[in-house]
């Protein structure tokens, strides 16, 4: 079980992704993207392997849920600074998690 304590310490943010692009390096097909998290963390570089389920164009402007307090990670040479969050088994089905009305890129998710 997760305490609420740990769970709050997730900092969860909404960010607009301003661009995809293939991760050639990566042994998975995955995505380097930039989001735009708004002015307090600034545009990040996430590697995400959802490129099953999303063609690159079909990302660009979608606005989603990303943990912004992890520790980095170096992906096949791309240092990622944030997960994305998505719904789904990762097999046959995987939706990313987004907002349904429009929000501020940054806003906090509660």
């Amino acid at each position: 079980m997760v305490t609420f304590d740990e769970f709050a310490r997730l900092e969860i943010r909404v960010g607009r992704i301003v661009s995809a692009d293939d991760h050639e390096q990566a042994r998975k097909p995955m995505y380097r993207l930039t989001v735009d998290l708004g002015p307090e963390v600034g545009k990040r570089t996430i590697v995400a392997g959802i490129k099953a389920w999303y063609a690159k164009e079909e990302l660009v402007g979608k606005e989603v849920a990303c943990i912004v307090n992890l520790d980095p990670k170096t992906i096949a040479g791309v240092e990622s600074r944030g997960m994305l969050l998505a719904a789904g088994d990762g097999v046959e089905a995987l939706s990313l998690l987004t907002v349904d009305r429009q929000v501020s890129e940054g806003s906090m998710v509660r």
